[in-house]
């Protein structure tokens, strides 16, 4: 606890300028993120996937966090915060340069592996930032930090699919499923090809934007901490230091409930728009599903901007969290349970069927999960704290797997709905397979209640 208090007490006085540049960051992060939801039904058209397949895309994605964590606490180990930051960010855009010749011969697993790539940067950039934004000021208020961070995040996650539908994918209307269907192979070839190349100088800008700000981060006074400053943690082997590590309760179950609370955030982020399109939600352009995924940033970015401002002078991060897995079992209950007909009029959009919306409120009951679990679950575990971040990081596997157990659900409750003749008006298994978050918000809410409190396996 003591390199910690440390390390915090040089920061406290030079907070704003980390923030800042680690604020520019998180947005970064959440831009490249959040394109992953309207990729998925595009993904699904463009290469001729079934719903289950198109879920890969989360799957390569999130899946490199979790190859990767270990990976990346050792490159941080030998090249610093810093550099590690700049490294993260130079991965990303090659991974995005790779959406170029993926999009030109319009192969999907071309495509996985950019999406890996630019995970694994992620992976290296999370791995960085986030142990970085709990030390350098005090330990109570790293919640609310960590939240002006995740208003980058999600403010990148609403304007991403809005940025990829209106400049790149505004003609979608011209490439429904039906329209595509009724083609001869060979125009159908020409079709997709075309669809697949729009993709080609949104992700080639990007990486371009990314290069530059990764030399930025290098030239920056960005400054480097220390979290084991007397090396008793470091000199141990990184297995060594993942054994130890795992001893501490509040560690290991904080892991668990960042697996589910992933889950549930990319679940209700990527989800959204291929259930909107399964309900009709097309617009008067026929694109307005792949907007969805905005609508659930938007709840987030709420939610943050609640933690900002109010935690912890009104309101514990425990509390928070506590209200986050409370908010989130009610939704995932209604979400289930009312009918996809009831419909909703917002103003300045489309009518929408209240289970969407409800599916986008989940991103208020996600939104201070992350800057809740993370402190506490690195709470005193003093030269630990880096490999613990590691971990942490692996536990967002969550929106590796989840999203793939989602869509099998979803696709095998269908398919029986189609044999059995069941109306397209009944509850679908994209509706139903929401059940499956019940368990990750009832993890979320122990946590917040007991689990963060435990310090001894033996003795709790």
């Amino acid at each position: 606890m003591s390199q910690i208090n440390s390390a915090t007490n040089k920061n406290q006085g030079s907070v704003l300028i980390p923030m800042i540049i680690l604020t520019l960051l998180f947005f970064i992060l959440g831009f490249v993120t959040w394109l992953n939801g309207p990729l998925i039904p595009f993904f699904e058209l463009a290469c001729e996937l079934t719903e289950s397949q198109a879920y890969f895309v989360a799957f390569a994605f999130y899946i490199a966090y979790f190859i990767m964590a270990i990976p990346s606490s050792w490159v941080i180990e030998k090249v610093g915060y810093k550099n590690g930051v700049s490294l993260g960010l130079i991965v990303i855009a090659v991974g995005a340069f790779m959406f170029y010749p993926a999009a030109e011969t319009r192969t999907f697993v071309f495509f996985l592996v950019a999406l890996f790539v630019m995970g694994t940067g992620l992976a290296i950039l999370q791995t960085a930032a986030n142990p970085y934004v709990v030390v350098i000021g005090p330990r109570e208020s790293a919640a609310a930090r960590i939240s002006v961070l995740g208003v980058a995040n999600k403010l990148a996650g609403f304007i991403a699919p809005l940025a990829l539908t209106t400049l790149v994918l505004s003609n979608m209307k011209d490439y429904t499923a039906e329209k595509i269907a009724a083609l001869d192979s060979v125009a159908r070839e020409q079709a997709l090809d075309l669809l697949a190349l729009q993709l080609q100088t949104p992700y080639i800008y990007m990486g371009i934007v990314i290069l530059v700000l990764a030399v930025l981060i290098r030239l920056s006074p960005l400054p480097e901490i220390d979290l084991d400053e007397d090396g008793s943690v470091s000199e141990l082997s990184i297995f060594k230091q993942m054994a130890n590590a795992f001893k501490y309760p509040q560690l290991v179950l904080g892991v668990i409930s960042l697996i589910l609370y992933v889950a549930a955030e990319v679940i209700a982020g990527d989800t959204i728009g291929t259930f909107g399109k399964q309900l009709g939600v097309y617009g008067d352009h026929g694109d307005f599903y792949l907007k969805l995924t905005s609508f659930t940033m938007t709840a987030m970015v709420i939610g943050y901007i609640f933690g900002i401002t109010m935690i912890p002078k009104y309101v514990s991060q425990v509390a928070a969290l506590t209200a986050s897995g409370i908010l989130g079992i009610v939704l995932v209950l209604l979400i289930v349970s009312i009918s996809p007909d009831i419909m909703v009029q917002l103003p300045l959009i489309p009518e929408l069927p209240l289970v969407i919306i409800l599916v986008a409120l989940m991103g208020l009951s996600n939104a201070l999960c992350w800057p809740a679990i993370w402190p506490l679950a690195l709470q005193d575990l003093g030269g630990y704290t880096k490999i613990g971040g590691a971990i942490l990081i692996m536990g967002i596997i969550g929106g590796a797997i989840f999203p793939l157990l989602y869509g099998y659900i979803a696709q095998t409750i269908n398919l029986a709905n189609e044999a059995e003749g069941i109306t397209a008006t009944a509850k679908s298994g994209n509706q139903i397979a929401y059940l499956m978050l019940l368990p990750a918000y009832m993890m979320i809410l122990f946590f917040a209640v007991k689990g963060h409190k435990y310090r001894s396996w033996s003795k709790k």
